[in-house]
Protein backbone atom coordinates (compact mmCIF):
# COMPACT_ATOMS: atom_id res chain seq x y z
CA UNK A 1 0.00 0.00 0.00
CA UNK A 2 1.13 3.40 -1.08
CA UNK A 3 1.81 5.80 1.94
CA UNK A 4 -1.08 8.43 2.53
CA UNK A 5 0.09 11.70 2.02
CA UNK A 6 0.08 13.76 5.81
CA UNK A 7 -3.28 15.04 7.11
CA UNK A 8 -5.28 12.18 4.85
CA UNK A 9 -7.29 9.71 7.55
CA UNK A 10 -5.55 6.86 7.94
CA UNK A 11 -7.77 4.79 10.83
CA UNK A 12 -10.17 5.03 13.59
CA UNK A 13 -11.05 3.04 16.64
CA UNK A 14 -13.20 3.60 19.44
CA UNK A 15 -12.97 2.27 23.15
CA UNK A 16 -15.78 0.24 24.76
CA UNK A 17 -16.71 -0.69 28.38
CA UNK A 18 -18.41 -3.55 26.75
CA UNK A 19 -16.26 -4.78 23.48
CA UNK A 20 -18.07 -7.96 22.86
CA UNK A 21 -21.38 -5.86 22.79
CA UNK A 22 -19.55 -3.45 20.47
CA UNK A 23 -18.53 -6.57 18.49
CA UNK A 24 -22.10 -7.83 18.12
CA UNK A 25 -23.65 -4.28 17.48
CA UNK A 26 -21.03 -3.34 14.57
CA UNK A 27 -20.68 -6.77 13.30
CA UNK A 28 -24.37 -7.30 12.96
CA UNK A 29 -24.67 -3.38 11.17
CA UNK A 30 -21.08 -2.88 9.79
CA UNK A 31 -20.77 -6.41 8.71
CA UNK A 32 -17.75 -7.03 10.51
CA UNK A 33 -15.65 -9.86 11.67
CA UNK A 34 -12.92 -9.10 14.56
CA UNK A 35 -9.47 -10.66 15.11
CA UNK A 36 -7.80 -11.69 17.90
CA UNK A 37 -7.24 -9.39 21.05
CA UNK A 38 -3.93 -8.12 21.26
CA UNK A 39 -2.99 -8.82 25.19
CA UNK A 40 0.47 -6.97 24.53
CA UNK A 41 -1.27 -3.61 23.61
CA UNK A 42 -4.43 -3.16 26.14
CA UNK A 43 -6.84 -6.15 24.24
CA UNK A 44 -7.02 -4.19 21.07
CA UNK A 45 -9.02 -6.13 18.43
CA UNK A 46 -8.81 -5.32 15.22
CA UNK A 47 -12.46 -5.31 12.87
CA UNK A 48 -12.48 -6.39 9.13
CA UNK A 49 -15.07 -6.79 6.32
CA UNK A 50 -14.22 -9.01 3.52
CA UNK A 51 -10.62 -9.88 5.56
CA UNK A 52 -9.66 -6.47 5.72
CA UNK A 53 -8.62 -4.25 8.36
CA UNK A 54 -11.20 -1.43 8.58
CA UNK A 55 -11.17 0.00 12.25
CA UNK A 56 -10.22 -1.50 15.88
CA UNK A 57 -12.18 -1.68 19.48
CA UNK A 58 -10.70 -1.60 22.71
CA UNK A 59 -11.47 -1.70 26.40
CA UNK A 60 -10.37 1.10 28.89
CA UNK A 61 -6.92 0.30 30.70
CA UNK A 62 -7.43 -1.53 33.94
CA UNK A 63 -7.97 1.45 36.50
CA UNK A 64 -8.50 4.01 33.68
CA UNK A 65 -11.75 6.47 34.36
CA UNK A 66 -14.17 5.13 32.38
CA UNK A 67 -14.54 7.47 29.15
CA UNK A 68 -17.20 8.17 26.73
CA UNK A 69 -17.39 5.79 24.11
CA UNK A 70 -16.31 7.46 20.52
CA UNK A 71 -14.85 7.30 17.36
CA UNK A 72 -11.41 8.88 17.16
CA UNK A 73 -9.87 9.53 13.62
CA UNK A 74 -6.02 9.42 13.26
CA UNK A 75 -4.72 11.23 10.66
CA UNK A 76 -1.21 10.14 8.78
CA UNK A 77 1.74 11.34 9.49
CA UNK A 78 5.43 10.70 8.14
CA UNK A 79 6.69 12.01 11.77
CA UNK A 80 4.49 11.62 15.20
CA UNK A 81 6.47 13.77 16.85
CA UNK A 82 6.89 16.78 14.52
CA UNK A 83 3.66 16.95 14.05
CA UNK A 84 2.94 16.65 17.81
CA UNK A 85 5.42 20.02 18.33
CA UNK A 86 3.06 21.75 15.41
CA UNK A 87 -0.65 20.88 17.40
CA UNK A 88 0.99 22.91 20.20
CA UNK A 89 2.88 25.53 18.51
CA UNK A 90 -0.84 26.16 16.77
CA UNK A 91 -2.99 26.27 19.76
CA UNK A 92 -4.00 22.39 20.26
CA UNK A 93 -3.44 20.16 22.88
CA UNK A 94 -2.11 16.54 23.27
CA UNK A 95 -3.61 14.38 25.10
CA UNK A 96 -1.28 11.51 24.84
CA UNK A 97 2.53 12.53 23.70
CA UNK A 98 3.91 10.25 21.01
CA UNK A 99 4.42 6.82 21.81
CA UNK A 100 5.73 4.14 19.87
CA UNK A 101 3.46 0.72 19.16
CA UNK A 102 5.71 -2.22 19.09
CA UNK A 103 6.91 -2.43 15.23
CA UNK A 104 3.17 -1.46 14.00
CA UNK A 105 3.74 2.46 14.01
CA UNK A 106 3.81 5.63 15.98
CA UNK A 107 0.94 7.69 17.64
CA UNK A 108 -0.36 10.79 19.68
CA UNK A 109 -3.36 11.64 20.76
CA UNK A 110 -4.98 15.48 20.37
CA UNK A 111 -7.87 18.48 20.62
CA UNK A 112 -7.75 21.13 18.49
CA UNK A 113 -8.63 24.61 20.24
CA UNK A 114 -11.88 23.77 19.96
CA UNK A 115 -12.35 20.43 21.64
CA UNK A 116 -12.41 18.16 18.68
CA UNK A 117 -10.36 15.45 19.52
CA UNK A 118 -8.51 13.02 17.10
CA UNK A 119 -5.39 11.12 16.67
CA UNK A 120 -2.01 11.16 14.53
CA UNK A 121 -0.71 7.59 12.90
CA UNK A 122 2.70 7.80 11.79
CA UNK A 123 2.55 3.88 9.94
CA UNK A 124 5.12 0.95 10.56
CA UNK A 125 4.04 -2.06 10.06
CA UNK A 126 0.05 -1.26 10.40
CA UNK A 127 0.01 1.23 7.21
CA UNK A 128 -3.67 2.04 8.45
CA UNK A 129 -7.07 1.20 6.37
CA UNK A 130 -6.59 -1.70 4.36
CA UNK A 131 -9.88 -0.98 3.06
CA UNK A 132 -12.08 2.17 2.39
CA UNK A 133 -14.95 4.15 0.69
CA UNK A 134 -16.73 0.25 0.30
CA UNK A 135 -19.46 -1.47 2.21
CA UNK A 136 -18.59 -1.86 5.67
CA UNK A 137 -15.47 0.65 5.55
CA UNK A 138 -14.60 4.49 6.25
CA UNK A 139 -15.73 6.61 3.53
CA UNK A 140 -15.49 9.82 4.87
CA UNK A 141 -15.30 12.70 8.21
CA UNK A 142 -16.65 16.05 9.08
CA UNK A 143 -14.92 18.13 12.40
CA UNK A 144 -18.45 19.31 13.78
CA UNK A 145 -17.23 22.57 15.56
CA UNK A 146 -18.79 25.52 17.45
CA UNK A 147 -15.72 27.57 16.58
CA UNK A 148 -15.23 27.21 12.42
CA UNK A 149 -12.73 29.74 11.79
CA UNK A 150 -10.55 28.22 15.13
CA UNK A 151 -10.82 24.61 13.84
CA UNK A 152 -9.88 25.79 9.91
CA UNK A 153 -6.78 27.44 11.00
CA UNK A 154 -5.71 24.92 13.33
CA UNK A 155 -6.23 22.43 10.65
CA UNK A 156 -4.37 23.90 8.02
CA UNK A 157 -1.19 25.27 10.33
CA UNK A 158 -1.02 21.68 11.61
CA UNK A 159 -1.72 19.17 8.37
CA UNK A 160 -1.31 22.01 5.43
CA UNK A 161 -5.10 21.82 4.17
CA UNK A 162 -6.56 23.93 1.74
CA UNK A 163 -10.05 25.06 2.51
CA UNK A 164 -13.06 25.48 0.25
CA UNK A 165 -16.45 26.56 1.05
CA UNK A 166 -19.77 25.46 -0.02
CA UNK A 167 -21.86 28.37 -1.74
CA UNK A 168 -25.01 28.02 0.40
CA UNK A 169 -26.02 31.17 2.33
CA UNK A 170 -27.96 28.65 5.13
CA UNK A 171 -25.21 26.06 6.06
CA UNK A 172 -21.67 26.81 7.20
CA UNK A 173 -19.70 24.13 5.46
CA UNK A 174 -16.05 23.64 3.99
CA UNK A 175 -13.85 20.93 2.95
CA UNK A 176 -10.39 20.43 3.50
CA UNK A 177 -8.04 18.88 0.74
CA UNK A 178 -4.03 18.93 0.45
CA UNK A 179 -3.98 20.56 -2.93
CA UNK A 180 -5.91 18.34 -5.23
CA UNK A 181 -9.32 17.89 -5.89
CA UNK A 182 -10.11 15.61 -3.84
CA UNK A 183 -11.38 16.81 -0.03
CA UNK A 184 -9.75 14.54 2.77
CA UNK A 185 -12.07 15.74 5.47
CA UNK A 186 -15.49 18.13 6.00
CA UNK A 187 -16.23 20.80 8.58
CA UNK A 188 -19.61 21.73 9.63
CA UNK A 189 -20.11 24.42 11.90
CA UNK A 190 -22.71 23.37 15.39
CA UNK A 191 -25.73 26.14 15.88
CA UNK A 192 -27.57 25.91 18.88
CA UNK A 193 -30.32 25.33 17.14
CA UNK A 194 -29.09 22.05 16.01
CA UNK A 195 -26.68 21.12 18.63
CA UNK A 196 -27.02 21.22 22.19
CA UNK A 197 -24.84 22.57 24.27
CA UNK A 198 -23.39 19.51 26.36
CA UNK A 199 -22.56 17.70 22.77
CA UNK A 200 -19.10 18.48 22.33
CA UNK A 201 -17.35 19.48 19.67
CA UNK A 202 -16.02 16.08 17.52
CA UNK A 203 -15.32 14.07 14.83
CA UNK A 204 -18.18 12.38 13.10
CA UNK A 205 -16.75 9.46 10.77
CA UNK A 206 -19.06 8.04 7.93
CA UNK A 207 -19.12 4.01 7.21
CA UNK A 208 -20.36 3.04 3.61
CA UNK A 209 -23.29 0.53 3.88
CA UNK A 210 -25.15 -0.85 0.82
CA UNK A 211 -28.18 0.48 1.99
CA UNK A 212 -28.52 3.12 4.57
CA UNK A 213 -32.13 3.07 5.97
CA UNK A 214 -31.95 -0.97 6.47
CA UNK A 215 -28.83 -0.34 8.34
CA UNK A 216 -30.14 2.24 10.76
CA UNK A 217 -33.08 -0.25 11.20
CA UNK A 218 -30.66 -2.74 12.41
CA UNK A 219 -29.10 -0.35 14.63
CA UNK A 220 -31.92 0.69 16.42
CA UNK A 221 -33.54 -3.28 16.80
CA UNK A 222 -29.63 -3.46 18.52
CA UNK A 223 -30.20 -0.37 21.04
CA UNK A 224 -28.86 2.12 18.50
CA UNK A 225 -30.57 5.63 18.55
CA UNK A 226 -30.80 6.97 15.24
CA UNK A 227 -29.85 11.39 15.84
CA UNK A 228 -30.24 12.62 12.35
CA UNK A 229 -31.90 10.90 8.86
CA UNK A 230 -31.68 9.27 6.77
CA UNK A 231 -31.74 11.84 3.89
CA UNK A 232 -30.94 11.56 0.44
CA UNK A 233 -28.11 14.08 -1.07
CA UNK A 234 -25.78 14.49 -3.77
CA UNK A 235 -22.94 12.32 -1.88
CA UNK A 236 -25.38 9.49 -0.91
CA UNK A 237 -28.28 9.01 1.21
CA UNK A 238 -26.96 8.88 5.40
CA UNK A 239 -27.90 8.91 9.11
CA UNK A 240 -26.12 9.65 12.34
CA UNK A 241 -26.33 7.25 15.18
CA UNK A 242 -25.68 6.62 18.18
CA UNK A 243 -24.69 3.32 19.40
CA UNK A 244 -25.86 1.50 22.80
CA UNK A 245 -22.45 2.49 24.64
CA UNK A 246 -22.82 6.44 22.98
CA UNK A 247 -20.52 6.59 20.27
CA UNK A 248 -21.29 8.54 17.34
CA UNK A 249 -21.12 7.54 14.28
CA UNK A 250 -22.91 7.83 10.66
CA UNK A 251 -23.91 5.36 7.39
CA UNK A 252 -23.72 6.89 3.82
CA UNK A 253 -25.34 4.64 0.87
CA UNK A 254 -22.74 6.12 -1.75
CA UNK A 255 -24.39 4.94 -4.88
CA UNK A 256 -28.01 6.26 -3.49
CA UNK A 257 -27.63 9.75 -4.73
CA UNK A 258 -30.38 12.50 -5.03
CA UNK A 259 -29.79 16.33 -6.34
CA UNK A 260 -27.09 18.47 -7.93
CA UNK A 261 -23.76 18.64 -6.62
CA UNK A 262 -22.88 22.04 -4.50
CA UNK A 263 -20.47 24.40 -5.72
CA UNK A 264 -17.82 25.26 -3.50
CA UNK A 265 -15.71 28.45 -3.59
Amino acid sequence: MATRPEGTPAWTDAMFTDVEGAKTFYGEVLGWTFGEASSEFGNYTQAYRDGKAVAAVVPPMPGQETPQSAWCLYFSSPDAAATAERIKSSGGTLLMEPMQVGDFGSMCLAQDPTGVTFGVWQPGAHEGFELEGETGSYSWAEVFTREPERSDAFFAAVFGFNTKRMKDDEVDYKTFDLGGEMPVLGRMTMTPEDFPAEIPAYIQVYFAVDDCDAAVAKAEKLGGRKVFGPMSSPFGRFAAIVDPQGAAFAVIDLKTTEGEMPEFD
